[in-house]
């Protein structure tokens, strides 16, 4: 059993022979995929604070100093990336926030809410009214919290990190891997496509990489709802003194990822972060979500590849690079799929009526949707292509 996961009543059987095999895999056992992804996004952190200190983690800022993005602000934002021609908008904050933060706190009250979550499920409606599809990673998260937030959402996410119990989330709010598997459990049960990962280089050894993948896989046989897993190594930065790790290391670590997953989710490996182009022949197959607009708020010192670069990348390997919204394909309605998808469709539906809608849009912003879902791209960020029966 993993640390803390009896508290939230997850139970995961991770069999020794399932997680000696997977230590056995190497990059030759895996075979580079055929295509490499990626979704345009905007970044929007909605707060700095966070309830947990995490040694690696420059992303949180101090009580006192914690920001909190306005509701004019997230619009202003929103609109920048829309009319950059995202599709995406990434809506990011620490862990309960308003729990450590009062400030944060008092400042929500004043406009009106309760706690973090109900602001931003009200961000989301904002993003899709402004013409972006949400991608919401709050942290960790139960079922009601899911109930609240999947109806506003394409999909959402928290990163595993690790299911072992390492220095790094030490401290008086420890962050605990039965939390994690936890949240990536309730989103099972509630069924929202989801987003996560390991992060290599914390403390964890390699049967806790093996592991971690392992549960993630047994979470994704229970719910079919995992649509994608990163694969980041740690990277050094003021409050870290982590080493970055090896090429070698993330070699390995992605094959494994590869080879514990199945074919239908994506393996990802963040371009700003990570030796990509040596990766590529490890089984990655998702370069993540770029934006033209904004930095990477949670790694601030390390820039996105301009999307020229993500071309460059794909040529190097000598696989077609295609644009892909938030929600992959699998969890599409019929009617918005590519009619050459080749993957195993997810059974049943997945995206609540506000996406279908924004989706299914007789306007701009519901072309370019179809448009990326459809790959009928590149798309021109500044006039989406028109459609049969559109508006435009």
């Amino acid at each position: 059993m993993f640390p803390a996961a009896d508290e939230y009543g997850v139970d995961l059987d991770i069999s020794e022979s399932a997680v000696e095999r997977l230590l056995a895999v190497r990059s030759d056992d895996v075979a580079p995929a055929a295509e490499l992804t990626f979704s345009r996004n905007v970044f929007v952190p909605l707060t700095t604070a966070c309830r947990y200190t995490c040694t690696y983690c420059t992303y949180y800022d101090v009580p006192g100093e914690a920001s909190l993005l306005s509701p004019e602000e997230v619009r202003r934002r929103l609109r920048v990336g829309a009319d950059a021609g995202c599709t995406e908008a990434l809506f990011t904050f620490g862990d309960r926030p308003d729990d450590r933060y009062t400030e944060i706190h008092d400042q929500l009250a004043e406009w009106g809410y309760d706690d973090v979550l109900a602001y931003l499920r009200d961000c989301c409606e904002t993003a899709l009214d402004e013409g972006l599809l949400p991608h919401s990673n709050p942290g960790d998260l139960s079922d009601p919290d899911f109930e609240r937030l999947a109806p506003v959402n394409a999909s959402m996410g928290v990163m595993l990190e690790t299911t072992a119990d390492v220095d790094a989330h030490a401290g008086t709010r420890r962050k605990t891997p039965g939390q994690r598997l936890n949240t990536i459990r309730a989103a099972g049960e509630v069924g929202v496509p989801f987003t996560t990962g390991v992060l290599v280089g914390i403390g964890e050894s390699w049967r806790d990489r093996a592991e971690s993948l392992l549960a993630i896989r047994a979470l994704h046989d229970r719910y079919d709802h995992i649509q994608e897993v990163i694969v980041q190594n740690v990277v050094p930065n003021e409050r870290s003194d982590f080493e970055r790790p090896s090429v070698g290391t993330m070699r390995r670590t992605v094959a494994m990822a590869r080879a514990a997953l199945p074919e239908s989710v994506s393996v990802q490996v963040p371009p700003n972060l990570s030796p990509t182009r040596e990766l590529l022949d490890c089984g990655v197959d998702d370069l993540g979500g770029v934006s033209p607009v904004t930095e990477d708020y949670i790694n601030p010192d390390y820039a996105w590849p301009a999307l020229r670069e993500l071309e460059e990348i794909a040529a190097g390997a000598g696989v077609p690079l295609y644009e892909r919204l938030p929600v992959y394909d699998r969890y599409l309605p019929d009617d918005i799929r590519r009619a050459d998808f080749e993957g195993r469709v997810a059974a049943g539906s997945w995206l609540a009526e506000p996406i279908r809608e924004a989706l299914t849009a007789d306007d701009v912003h519901g072309a370019r949707y179809r448009g990326v879902a459809r790959r009928d791209g590149p798309l021109d960020v500044d006039s989406p292509p028109a459609e049969s029966g559109s508006a435009d």
